[in-house]
């Protein structure tokens, strides 16, 4: 007859599990040759575990259950930690369970099914239609400024990702039509409507493009550098952050800031997801639906300011 839970318990010493872990992180140690600092967050992760298992008279890692491990995540959950945290120490966990399998022939691991609770999906950041306006007025009309000018308005027209918008050709642009085709993500192409503001910053900018390019790349490109090159996605995100310095913005502006400030006020005044989605060229429409909880934070901003009863008048 095989062992029962109650055997192994009788013959694990009070410490088995706590020697275990010790072992494990020898192995890390020596073997692995991890760090310092990663060493210190195994340590704590399984010290942590170790701690709630006595609390359940689990002293041997043969008596740690899956129910045992989803009971620590869970209690870790209600302390407050956050959805990474958690993530690591079951990590961690995995680790542990793995080594001993291997070393001591225990193939069950049972955190192997255990998943930490999903973290919470943060909102992008977006501006409102006045801090747009503030962030797009350039104080110069130099070759550079025109550039970025440029750029930054065919962010906030067409809703563009930071390597599409660095990608696109003079011959992607329909000037007739007011369309311009890009190439987004899996190589896949669509067409977006552009805005006459940016067109207008368009042709601004190619008064003054340099017609010496350094190669074939850099004489299709729309926005080129002064030796010729097509831009790089890094000089984009530098030039964007320091025009809103320029503008006295209170936070870095960046492409994608741009892209969701294009996709909630077009959301915001349309209501038409699928629009939107399409012009964002997301796959998945779930995707683009996190915009609408950006549009309801506008809502609740314009009920809590307009409606008499929305908050408790404080008391006289």
């Amino acid at each position: 007859m095989g062992d029962t839970a109650s055997d192994r318990a009788a013959r694990a010493t009070p410490d088995e599990l706590e020697r275990c872990v010790e072992q494990f992180l020898l192995y890390l140690r020596n073997v692995r040759q991890l760090s310092v600092h990663t060493l210190a967050g195994y340590r704590r992760d399984l010290l942590s575990l170790q701690r709630y298992c006595a609390t359940q008279q689990r002293h041997s890692a043969a008596e740690v259950t899956e129910a045992d491990i989803r009971n620590w995540v869970s209690q870790l959950h209600r302390r407050g930690l956050s959805g990474s945290s958690i993530q690591r120490g079951l990590s961690a966990a995995r680790s542990l369970f793995n080594y001993l399998g291997r070393e001591q022939g225990r193939p069950r691991n049972p955190a192997a099914a255990v998943q930490a609770p999903r973290k919470p999906r943060k909102l992008p950041k977006a501006l409102d239609a006045d801090q747009v306006n503030k962030y797009l007025v350039f104080d110069s009309d130099s070759n550079i400024a025109r550039r970025d000018r440029a750029m930054a308005e065919l962010f906030y027209s067409c809703g563009l990702r930071l390597a599409e918008l660095a990608a696109v050709n003079i011959g992607d642009i329909d000037r007739g039509a007011r369309l311009l085709t890009v190439t987004g993500k899996g190589n896949k192409t669509r067409t977006v409507p552009v805005g006459t503001v940016a067109l207008d910053a368009i042709d601004c900018w190619l008064q003054v493009r340099p017609h010496r390019a350094e190669d074939d790349d850099g004489a299709r490109a729309l926005f080129t550098s002064s030796q010729g090159q097509r831009i790089s996605a890094r000089n984009i995100q530098a030039r964007l952050r320091l025009q809103g310095r320029k503008a006295g913005m209170h936070q870095d502006v960046h492409p994608h800031m741009l892209r969701h400030s294009f996709a909630s006020h077009m959301l915001e005044s349309s209501g038409d997801l699928r629009a939107v989605q399409e012009m964002l060229g997301h796959a998945n429409i779930a995707t683009t639906q996190i915009y609408t909880h950006l549009d309801f934070q506008h809502l609740a901003k314009v009920y809590d300011a307009a409606h008499p009863r929305a908050r408790r008048r404080d008391k006289e």
